[in-house]
């Protein structure tokens, strides 16, 4: 692999400028030995061409991918484990140490171990890695911890946005006339606002919540009956309850990133890759706490409306003429608030066995991120287990953590009101 990183893949690497880091943790109750965690890691570094690459500048100053044969295996750093928490307080301090993307492999494994239960967190940096390759690389790691006879076939990476979108695209002179007059567009933009990072001077924090299968089940169901989705009841309530706590100072908008690989079927569902479209989702109609589930239909509807217009490949395509502007992008985003309030990444049920044959998983803990952006807000939710476990992550100079407990509480109770087990929660 020799190819330059996509726009979106610049985003997410911020240039170099500040650590994206995104981790991964799964709790496992049994016993295995260091030997085998780092044949399984091997393994999975085999496969995975962005975990044998590292990053280079290219001629015209562009991070590229470019394959490393000698490149260091995937490191494991091992650490007793003394609390069922601990793996909340290394979750943090990994999404500050940045990697080395010069030399190193773009994945490292924190273990957390004790006699009988260990928390193995996957760090990875998110230029390299969305929500679905997370659950790949957890998935084949504990496939592999079981079954160390276990081989996975590699693949090839692709080596430009060319082989990914159609020729129609390709050879569309108006889609290149888009391209490059919406990049002299930003480029112009940009030269005239010309933010400076805002400096960050509060810490990171990570909210966590799990709902258990009695009420993840309820909450099913009466999404189900209402004609609705667990995403748009999400959104929904995120937004009343932002609305609730912040008053006029909310946004009245969520981001919701959408899997790339259901509209470029040339990126395997099982390969990892990073960039996302996103939709954009407001709440529409000024007395939605007094009908929640009415205002989740229209939700779901706007949800389903914007992500069958999103035309992915050709917002790849154009994006790749914003390399020139992808500097001053990022300064943008560290410096502004954004016009939204917060990003929803709904993962959905899991495909993670609970059961194997020399181990179990206890659970598996929704991927969390530290963001450098002045809008850190986000929240991951993922089901495992018959369970709902939430990940909301931010940054107290930003919104202040007591501000960001509060808006959950509000959201979880707006959630679950009128669900058959939603008081039984609250006590």
């Amino acid at each position: 692999m020799n190819r330059q990183m996509i726009v979106g893949e610049r985003i997410m690497y911020a240039d170099g400028l500040a650590p994206v880091n995104c981790v991964f943790a799964a709790t496992i109750e049994g016993h295995f030995s260091e030997q085998q965690v780092a044949d399984a890691l091997a393994k999975i570094q085999n496969r995975h061409p962005l975990l044998r690459s590292n990053v280079r500048k290219n001629a015209t100053n562009v991070p590229a991918f470019v394959t490393n044969p000698d490149i260091p295996p995937i490191p494991i750093h091992i650490i007793e484990r003394i609390s069922d928490i601990q793996w909340e307080e290394i979750s943090l301090l990994e999404w500050e140490k940045q990697f080395d993307l010069k030399k190193d492999p773009a994945a490292r494994l924190v273990w957390l171990r004790s006699e009988t239960v260990s928390d193995m967190l996957l760090v990875c940096p998110h230029c390299v890695c969305d929500g679905s390759g997370f659950v790949t690389l957890m998935r084949e790691l504990l496939l592999l911890l079981d079954d160390a006879e276990m081989e996975l076939e590699p693949y090839e990476g692709f080596q430009s946005v060319d082989s990914l979108v159609p020729a129609s695209i390709r050879d569309s002179r108006m889609i290149h006339w888009k391209g490059k007059l919406f990049s002299v567009l930003a480029k112009g933009l940009f030269t005239i606002l010309n933010p400076k990072p805002a400096p960050r001077t509060g810490d990171y924090y990570l909210l966590t919540h799990t709902l258990d299968k009695e009420t993840t089940s309820a909450l099913v169901k009466k999404c189900k009956t209402e004609k609705t989705t667990i995403q748009a009841a999400l959104c929904t309530a995120s937004l009343l309850a932002h609305r609730s706590v912040k008053g006029k100072a909310a946004r009245n908008k969520v981001i919701s990133p959408v899997d790339i690989r259901r509209y470029l079927p040339a990126i395997g569902r099982d390969h990892l890759f990073a960039f996302a479209p996103i939709v954009e989702l407001s709440l529409t109609h000024k007395h939605a706490q007094n009908d929640f589930w009415a205002e989740s239909r229209r939700m779901k509807q706007a949800l389903v409306e914007k992500a069958e217009n999103v035309n992915a490949a050709e917002m790849m395509f154009i994006t790749e003429y914003f390399h020139g502007s992808t500097g001053a992008l990022l300064r943008h985003m560290r410096s502004t608030k954004g016009s939204h309030d917060i990003t929803i990444s709904n993962m959905g049920v899991l495909d993670i066995p609970v059961s194997y044959n020399n181990f179990s998983v206890r659970a598996i803990h929704s991927p969390s991120v530290g963001f450098p952006w002045r809008n850190p807000n986000t929240l991951v939710v993922s089901t495992f287990a018959g369970k709902m476990d939430f990940s909301f992550c931010s940054n107290e100079s930003f919104l202040p953590m007591i501000d960001a407990e509060k808006i959950c509480r509000e959201a979880m109770w707006v959630l679950l009101e009128g669900t058959q087990v939603a008081a039984a929660h609250r006590a």
